[in-house]
């Protein structure tokens, strides 16, 4: 039997994305989001309309997609709740949100340079996808959300990720994204570790902390 119900939140599982962007005093942003879908060479990126990394792509054109496998998961959630915007509104405040400019600082990354972008690629990133701005449609009947599409025109891949004998495609045996369901973190075919995003969006599902180690 199915049950009519007003979902709040439709995050079903995608992976996880870690935006390199530039700020307008050049300094590297790096964010995670996981309103990503792709088709071809193309991607669709869903952002708040007052993030910083909304605020970059229109004003650069540009963004570095790093893909992080699940074992940079502590990497990921210390990014969680930290935004590049100084200008932090009192719901993001109320949900622990807190101004930070060293995002890659905080998340223990090293930032690399694009190739053919000005956006930061985070080193530690089995996967680097440097894209350029297409458009930016906003959501329809939302006026707080935008879809950018993007295009990417350099593909960085760990190496022990091809197919043997291929240059052109990903090990799926290989790959072990990280994955984001309902605001908790999956990865290795199992739920990984609770999500400060789960906390501060106060979801009623978030994983117990971890039982400590029996010595």
């Amino acid at each position: 039997m199915h049950k009519v119900t007003d979902l709040k939140v439709l995050y079903f599982g995608t992976p996880v994305v870690l935006i390199g962007s530039r700020n307008e005093d050049g300094s590297a942003n790096l964010t995670p989001m996981s309103s990503a879908w792709w088709l071809g060479q193309s991607c669709v990126l869903g952002l708040g309309n007052s993030s910083q990394t909304a605020a970059n792509l229109r004003r650069e054109g540009e963004c570095v997609l790093n893909l992080p496998s699940s074992a940079q998961v502590d990497a990921v959630d210390a990014l969680a709740l930290l935004t590049a915007n100084p200008h932090v509104t009192d719901h993001r405040r109320a949900q622990g949100y807190r101004h930070e400019r060293r995002k890659f600082a905080a998340a223990g990354m090293t930032e690399l340079a694009g190739e053919l972008v000005r956006a930061p690629r985070a080193a530690e990133c089995p996967v680097q996808l440097e894209c350029r701005l297409e458009a930016a449609t906003p959501l329809a009947g939302n006026d707080h959300c935008t879809a950018f599409e993007v295009t990417v025109v350099r593909a960085h891949v760990e190496e022990s990720l091809i197919v043997p004998g291929s240059d052109h495609y990903v090990d799926p045996l290989g790959w072990d994204p990280l994955i984001m369901k309902f605001c908790e973190f999956f990865g290795e075919g199992r739920r990984l570790s609770p999500s400060r995003l789960a906390e501060g969006w106060r979801m009623p599902g978030r994983l117990p902390a971890a039982a400590p180690a029996a010595v």
